[in-house]
């Protein structure tokens, strides 16, 4: 262990203003209590997927720890992340299993993973430049917000007015806690709720326990094996693979400046991280796997980047998987619950793609970048769905393209902007009229 991670000063406190960098580690027993952060802080996002998609609980945790110890391995242990389940799947995954059912949507899952992994060798060989210039922040902010706003109709408003009181009491839990908590707790807000709205529903005896009481203490989860359709693939893979591409990204890219290094070449191996982690959970029964802002955040909050941590959350991830009663016990969650977390959940990933814009100062005085987020964001929460023949190309997928496509198209056609004039004349202004427009100008 001491080749792979030098202890951090005395291994038990970290200066004022230092970090522990990810090839860095503190003692065991602190590593093994941040691994365990990082297990409660991925938890609720990674289990509400399989919920929403009909996918086996204990069998997305396996390959989520899984996923997350070979990423660590792929980007050679400096950019520390967990790869849970992408909420990005969710409204693909739960339209292709219409043409085919479960093993139907693991197949546009897998199909996902292997694209994103050979996008991966692409950027690891050629450099970051294309995915930056394809996905600027406009682009990738308006995706992340059509995402999140795709989602309320078919998932967050069904499952919230089945059961509205347990769904109110789990909302202003998630809310009130998020807020009035100001410590590490105030981070799993998310989590926490869903365990008050838990208990209020088995208070009221909204819980079915049967399955629970029928189920093992210990055993391998439901591998399911893939299915490979046409109509199924092409659902999942072209918006998700987009939105993999934009999370990535932006994870390394904060982790290097939290972290003071430079680990943008690390890009294209976090893809192809991400990629394995993602076709071994559609080969198998898992969820869809990105990295996690939910982890970010409590290396912020930790000042803790030791990748070995995020070793010991995947190792405590796979045990869970192997514990099919407590799989079920998540499974049980009634839909109420789901609906009041996922209203919250679905609308922070919208206000995320807001944030994507605001960080990077996206100027919408520019009628480029007004119209492609504006077309991108009615797209997707309108849910326009493109028919052709036998194919079905629902909000996500065309809200994603509207961005990608559109917004290099209007580029292409936008005016130059004219060179500065001076109250000397022209000639000074002649060299700046030859410099290309850096708009104009391709990876």
């Amino acid at each position: 262990m001491a080749s792979v991670w030098r202890l951090h000063g005395d291994g038990r406190t970290i200066e004022p203003d230092a970090v522990v960098r990810p090839n860095e580690r503190l003692q065991m027993p602190q590593m093994l209590g941040l691994g365990a952060q990082h297990v409660l802080a991925m938890f609720g996002a990674t289990v509400t997927v399989p919920l929403l998609t009909g996918f086996p609980v204990t069998a997305t945790l396996f390959w989520s720890g899984i996923g997350t110890i070979l990423f660590n391995l792929f980007t050679k242990n400096r950019v520390p992340s967990y790869t849970g389940s992408s909420f990005a799947f969710i409204a693909p995954v739960t339209a292709a299993q219409a043409h085919g059912g479960v093993p139907a949507a693991l197949g546009g899952i897998l199909v996902t993973g292997v694209v994103l992994f050979l996008i991966g060798l692409l950027v690891d060989r050629y450099g970051f430049r294309l995915i930056e210039f394809l996905l600027p922040p406009v682009v990738t902010g308006s995706i992340v917000a059509l995402i999140g706003l795709n989602l309320v109709l078919p998932a967050a408003k069904p499952q919230f007015f089945a059961q509205p009181g347990i769904a109110m009491v789990t909302l202003v839990a998630i809310l009130i806690i998020g807020v009035a908590v100001k410590n590490f707790l105030g981070r799993l807000s998310v989590f926490l709720g869903v365990v008050v709205g838990y208990v209020f529903a088995a208070i009221l005896g909204d819980v079915n326990w049967d399955k629970v009481n029928a189920a093992d203490w210990v055993g391998f989860p439901d591998f399911t094996t893939p299915v490979f359709n046409g109509k199924a693939i092409l659902l999942v893979v072209p918006a998700v693979v987009l939105v993999l591409l934009a999370e990535n990204a932006g994870h390394v890219k904060a982790v290097g400046t939290m972290t003071e290094q430079d680990l943008d070449p690390l890009i294209g191996r976090s893809f192809m991280g991400d990629g394995v982690a993602t076709t071994l959970a559609g080969l198998f029964g898992g969820s869809g796997t990105t990295t996690y802002a939910e982890n970010i955040g409590v290396m912020g909050y930790t000042r803790v980047y030791s990748t070995l941590a995020y070793l010991i959350a995947g190792v405590a991830a796979i045990l869970l998987g192997l514990l099919p009663k407590f799989g079920e016990v998540i499974s049980a969650i009634p839909p109420g619950v789901l609906g009041g977390a996922v209203t919250v959940l679905f609308g922070m990933i919208a206000v995320l793609g807001a944030r994507i814009w605001v960080e990077a100062n996206v100027n919408f005085r520019d009628p480029v970048n007004l119209v492609t987020a504006a077309v991108a964001l009615v797209v997707g929460t309108g849910d326009y769905t493109l028919n052709w023949g036998d194919y079905a190309f629902g909000g996500i997928t065309m809200g994603t393209l509207a961005a990608v496509v559109g917004y290099q198209v209007l580029r292409y056609f936008q005016p130059e902007i004219p060179p500065p004039r001076t109250a000397i004349g022209d000639s000074l202004a002649e060299p700046l009229a030859a410099t290309p427009d850096p708009r104009r100008s391709a990876p």
